[in-house]
């Protein structure tokens, strides 16, 4: 089985990448995300690699980071998304951004993803929500040119039901108060008064 693909990058398509590997092309398919920092054609790409063996077909699916593949296989243990669906995501929503995302139930922010209706989004939400409930959402040091995301803990049980809702109520996304109201628990607290949460949150928001 393959797990990673060193070469030359020979060409490249919406969702796929053919990578030259001591004159044998690999044909991989990507997010968007992935592809954006592939390099230029002839230049040398390194990928991780997903290998799925079918009785017609091998197909390769590649992946620039540990954290989109993580992902990548999170989303697929979802009944009802394929690979096609969970490169769709990864290519809307990058591995921080669907973090947040499904630690705060935002199934709208899920549906932005091509073939993501309301009802696979909610599955999605649903059942990956313990396995990302326990990763902290405030400061998401988020690399996206190639680092793994570094986030410090902040229960998601923790956080302020009363100073989310405030927030939304006053125009923000969900997924963007979840991440406010982490920030802020993390400077005041996750006990802290609820108008204390919701002052650093907006702050947080306005910066």
């Amino acid at each position: 089985m393959i797990g990673k693909l060193t070469g030359k990058l020979d060409s490249s398509g919406d969702d796929w990448a053919m990578i030259d590997v001591g004159g044998v092309g690999y044909v991989v398919f990507c997010s968007g995300r992935t592809l954006s920092r592939l390099p230029l054609a002839g230049e040398t790409a390194s990928v991780l690699i997903e290998t799925h063996v079918r009785e017609d077909h091998i197909h390769l699916y590649g992946f620039i980071d540990q954290g989109e593949r993580d992902w990548y296989r999170l989303l697929s243990t979802v009944q009802g998304v394929g690979a096609k669906m969970a490169l769709s995501i990864l290519s809307t929503l990058g591995p921080e951004e669907l973090l947040q995302a499904i630690a705060a139930q935002d199934k709208t922010s899920l549906t932005r993803a091509s073939g993501v209706g309301p009802k696979i989004a909610g599955r999605i939400a649903s059942e990956l929500k313990e396995k990302a409930g326990g990763i902290a959402l405030g400061n998401m040091a988020a690399d996206l040119a190639g680092s793994t995301s570094q986030a410090t803990a902040v229960p998601v049980g923790g956080l302020s039901e009363d100073a989310i809702s405030a927030l939304v109520n006053l125009g923000y996304r969900r997924a963007e108060a979840f991440g406010a109201v982490g920030k802020a628990a993390q400077e005041l607290g996750k006990d802290a008064p609820v108008e204390s949460l919701i002052r650093i949150g907006l702050r947080e928001l306005s910066s």
